[in-house]
C-alpha cells in the first residue's frame, strides 16, 4: 500500500506513462495503422514495431535535436520498409509519405495526453522535486521542451545518456541519488510492470503503476503499492487542488 504522507520526491518515466495516459506506444501506432487503412495483421505488426525499435535502438539517426515527430517518423518508416522487405506492402508504396502520415496521427495524440498531464506535472513539481527516468535516444530534452514541459524536472535521466537501460534498477538508483532521499521517501510513477515497477519495488522505492495497455496481456502476481488506470488520479493520490 502507498504511504504517500512518506513521499518526498517522484520519479516518472515519460514514454507510454506521461505521453500516452498508459497505452503503450505499440498499441498508439496500431490504432494509426488501422486509421489510415494501412492493413497489417497484429502478429506481423509487432515484427515490424520490434524491428523499428530496435533500428533506432542500435543506429545513431536519432539526433538530439530531434522533437517527438521526427522520432515517430523514423520509427514508421523502420516498421514500413520492414513491412516492405517481406512482401506485407507492395513495392510501390510510397514510406516516405505514409511514415509522415503515422506520425501526425500518433503526434496528435502524444499532444492531447500531454495537455493533459502538464497542469498535474506543474502542480507537482511544485510541491515535489520531480525526476525524469526514461530510456530515450538522447533527445527527450528537445522532445521535452517541444512540449513544455522541461521546467517541470530537478533532473532528467536517460538511458542512452547514462549508458543504463532499463528494466535495470541502477538506473532508478540513479534518480534516488539525486534526490538525497531514502529511497523508501521515492514514489516512482510508470506504465511498463517490467520495466518501470519492478526494478523501481528492487530499489526499495514506492511504486504507482499506471496499468491501462501493456505490450503483453497481464499476470494475477504484479504487485504494486498502488494501481491507477488514468495519469489524472494523480491529483487525487498527491491531494492536488
Amino acid at each position: 500500500m502507498l504511504e504517500a504522507g512518506k513521499i518526498k520526491g517522484i520519479i516518472l518515466d515519460y514514454g507510454g506513462t506521461i505521453d500516452s495516459n498508459g497505452v503503450h506506444w505499440s498499441e498508439v501506432i496500431r490504432s494509426a495503422y488501422k486509421a489510415l487503412n494501412i492493413n497489417v495483421d497484429k502478429a506481423t505488426f509487432r515484427e515490424a514495431y520490434k524491428h523499428g525499435e530496435r533500428t533506432l535502438a542500435s543506429n545513431r539517426i536519432v539526433l538530439p535535436s530531434h522533437n517527438f515527430w521526427h522520432v515517430l517518423r523514423l520509427k514508421a518508416e523502420a516498421q514500413l520498409q520492414w513491412l516492405l522487405q517481406n512482401n506485407v506492402l507492395p513495392t510501390s508504396y510510397d514510406i516516405t509519405l505514409h511514415a509522415a502520415h503515422i506520425a501526425d496521427w500518433c503526434y496528435a495524440g502524444a499532444q492531447n495526453s500531454i495537455n493533459a498531464a502538464r497542469p498535474i506535472l506543474k502542480k507537482l513539481s511544485e510541491r515535489y522535486p520531480l525526476i525524469l527516468v526514461t530510456n530515450f535516444y538522447g533527445n527527450i530534452r528537445a522532445v521535452l521542451e517541444d512540449f513544455y514541459l522541461s521546467n517541470f524536472f530537478t533532473a532528467i535521466i536517460e538511458s542512452a545518456v547514462v549508458g543504463i537501460r532499463k528494466p535495470d534498477p541502477a538506473i532508478f538508483s540513479l534518480g534516488v541519488e539525486i534526490t538525497d532521499f531514502k529511497p523508501e521517501e521515492i514514489a516512482v510513477v510508470g506504465d511498463s510492470y517490467d520495466k518501470d515497477i519492478a526494478p523501481a519495488t528492487a530499489c526499495g522505492c514506492q511504486t504507482i503503476w499506471l496499468r491501462k495497455t501493456g505490450w503483453d496481456a497481464f499476470f494475477k502476481d504484479e504487485a504494486s503499492d498502488l494501481i491507477i488506470t488514468d495519469f489524472a488520479e494523480l491529483k487525487t493520490v498527491f491531494s492536488l487542488t
